[in-house]
């Protein structure tokens, strides 16, 4: 139970990314069977992210052993100070269409941290399905609701989202790395 709790926070802490992206790209004006797919499509992409991270945070502990537990730590610690960082920057970044190769790269980039999130679910041993499936859930859920949201409530809750997922991915991070 107490790893179902973990991993449904981490998974809202890593959906909150796609929700804060989303919220922008929904100010887009996109009709719904377009935020269906853009948000469907990452959803998988956070299935297939963490899959990738877990197999090779699988392969890493049994080489490194009791030391990926720390390594797993640091790099959830890492992601979420980069999620906090990134509010308080001032640029705005262009946003890519959501559409073919821009779709593709769109979802790539949002879940790019489930890979480190992956990797370290991978070294404690987390269960895999339940861990993807939980991840991939969650993030097709607040893609979803980003998207729709995004046109009516501009950039206000964008930042506070990742502030707040970024804060739930450091405090987990310092769980492992503090005994």
């Amino acid at each position: 139970m107490n790893e179902l709790i973990t991993i449904t926070l981490m998974a809202g802490a890593l959906g909150m990314d796609a929700f804060s992206v989303a919220l922008g790209m929904g100010m887009l004006g996109l009709r719904m069977k377009r935020i269906f797919i853009i948000g469907l499509v990452i959803g998988i992409f956070h299935v297939i992210m963490p899959l990738i991270g877990m197999a090779t945070g699988i392969w890493m502990s049994s080489f490194l052993g009791v030391i990926t537990i720390y390594i797993g730590g640091a790099l959830l610690l890492i992601i979420g100070l980069q999620m906090v960082y990134s509010c308080f920057k001032s640029e705005e970044e262009p946003y890519i269409r959501p559409v073919g190769w821009g779709l593709f790269v769109f979802a790539l980039s949002v879940s790019i941290d489930s890979f480190s999130a992956g990797l370290s679910f991978g070294m404690l041993g987390a269960k895999t399905i339940l861990t993807v499936t939980i991840i991939g859930v969650f993030s097709m859920v607040l893609s979803w609701i980003g998207l729709i949201l995004g046109s009516r409530l501009q950039n206000f809750v964008g930042a506070y989202g990742v502030f707040l997922g970024g804060c739930i991915l450091v405090i987990f991070g310092m769980k492992l790395l503090l005994p």
